[in-house]
């Protein structure tokens, strides 16, 4: 927008702003004023003109409000000519203003508020984008999210999508006794993933913390305190690279429910989301990353070893040295980028993410982990050698972590101190010993089952979106 144009708007601003009412009594949204039956009257509804053009003694204008828009029409009557003759004067395409009226519809068909009364509330110093091209530019589309939510509907529908997923998950955990706490952002040491921290210092204690990588082990405090079943919406960071599926600071579920194992958290997982997808796209059927997914039926559920062999050849319960393991991947000819700097446990992730998860479509469950993989997971009473974990996967991705927790406080402290062995090797995102939760554990926690859920990643997959970012109304970006 040229100096010029945007002088003349911030006269015309000043002209008018004393005139600006502080507020608007609305009867109806645009949603449900193009609902309403024609010849309904009283109607008054308020949002941003974000069209607008002048035909004669008529003026036809678009309001826009975050659940639709809705044409509005001034027609100069003799009665008022004031109404048409101000408004076609005074407001512009980006104005906030209040409309009062009846439902009509044009010779066009078009739901129509004719309007008897107007009411400016605000006005636009900047020039909106153009309706039908809006922000073309990505980085500027995340910069300016608030203009990229007026002119592109796709971005309003996965923001809509995202409230309504957040909504069902929180009504399921709601209705079966979940309960909703807060837990700290600002710890004394990374806990609860593994993942490596954003650090911060706090001036008041004069000492270092780091942001929260997960709600993990405060929760599970929490169960230790005799919270049954609790539940958090967890804002957590990891500073970790940038990937179309990785934020550094995102949006984490996680719940607990005490005397419950992973079995009972696959088959409550598996009814949670067939109520998320029929709540959020009312059907089974739902397109992911060009497949047709079908949410119907039982899921199937695999071993995690058994579907690495089947993708890749390698048996890795049988190569259980980082240096068998290495030797099978260059049998296999199979490049594992950053391979010297990886231990046997990170190895076998980073193949499964290669070889097995971008085949896995369909919605599935991938259970019986080693136990190397899960410091925080109990170990199978039949089999040592493994954890009960699972995961729960749909076109390609993990949208659900979960297990039944480790709660003996002696194997924990064991496995912590083999992460400290990891991190005096190299290893940042390795787990320091956590001495508070210890004592916490220390003092007796019942079974218990937790789940992980990332909403950005799961608003994505289901809706589509190229990268996450497109999940999350502000993204950080760089300052230009």
């Amino acid at each position: 927008m040229s100096d010029a144009v945007f002088e003349h708007k911030k006269e015309k601003f000043l002209e008018l702003r004393d005139g600006f009412a502080d507020q608007y009594e609305k009867t109806h949204t645009c949603e449900q004023a193009m609902a309403a039956a024609e010849g309904t009257t009283g109607i008054r509804a308020a949002g941003r003109i974000v069209g607008m053009r002048t035909m004669g003694k008529l003026v036809f204008a678009h309001l826009y409000d975050f659940t639709g828009r809705i044409q509005v029409m001034i027609r100069r009557t003799e009665d008022h000519p004031e109404v048409f003759e101000g408004f076609a004067r005074d407001v512009a395409i980006g104005d906030f203003v209040g409309v009062s009226g009846e439902i009509v519809r044009t010779k066009t068909g078009e739901i129509t508020i004719r309007a008897d009364g107007y009411t400016l509330l605000n006005k636009c110093l900047r020039t909106l984008p153009e309706k039908f091209h809006g922000l073309g530019d990505m980085e500027t589309r995340y910069r300016q999210r608030y203009l990229d939510v007026i002119t592109n509907s796709e971005s309003r529908e996965v923001f809509r999508k995202r409230i309504a997923i957040v909504k069902s998950l929180r009504n399921t955990l709601e209705k079966t006794s979940f309960l909703e706490v807060e837990t700290p952002v600002l710890q004394t040491q990374q806990s609860g993933a593994l993942a490596r921290p954003f650090y911060t210092q706090h001036n008041a204690l004069g000492i270092q913390c780091v942001m929260r990588i997960a709600p993990e082990t405060y929760l599970k405090r929490c169960i230790g305190a005799g919270f049954d079943r609790v539940y958090e919406f967890a804002r957590c960071f990891r500073n970790e690279g940038v990937s179309p599926s990785h934020l550094q600071d995102f949006t984490l579920l996680e719940f607990y429910a005490a005397y419950w194992n992973a079995e009972k958290g696959i088959q409550f997982v598996q009814e949670m989301f067939r109520k998320l997808i029929n709540d959020v796209f009312g059907e089974v059927k739902v397109k992911i990353n060009g497949h047709e997914v079908d949410f119907s039926g039982e899921w199937p559920v695999y071993q995690y070893t058994e579907i690495i062999e089947q993708h890749s050849g390698i048996d890795i319960t049988v190569s259980k040295t980082r240096d068998a393991l290495v030797a099978q991947l260059k049998e296999k000819d199979i490049f594992i980028e950053d391979l010297p700097k990886l231990d046997w446990p990170a190895i076998v992730d980073n193949l499964y993410k290669k070889v097995a998860r971008p085949k896995l479509i369909q919605p599935c469950f991938l259970v019986k982990y080693p136990a190397e993989m899960s410091p925080l997971a109990r170990r199978n009473a039949t089999d040592a050698n493994y954890v009960d974990q699972f995961q729960f996967l749909v076109g390609g991705v993990e949208l659900v972590k979960a297990y039944s927790e480790l709660v003996d406080a002696i194997d924990q402290r064991e496995r912590f101190e083999a992460q400290m062995t990891a991190r005096e090797k190299g290893d940042d995102e390795a787990m320091p010993l956590d001495e508070d939760f210890l004592l916490a554990m220390e003092h007796g926690f019942p079974p218990i089952c937790g789940v992980g859920i990332g909403v950005d990643r799961l608003t994505q997959i289901l809706c589509g979106c190229e990268h996450v970012k497109d999940t999350v109304l502000f993204p950080l970006m760089r300052p230009l």
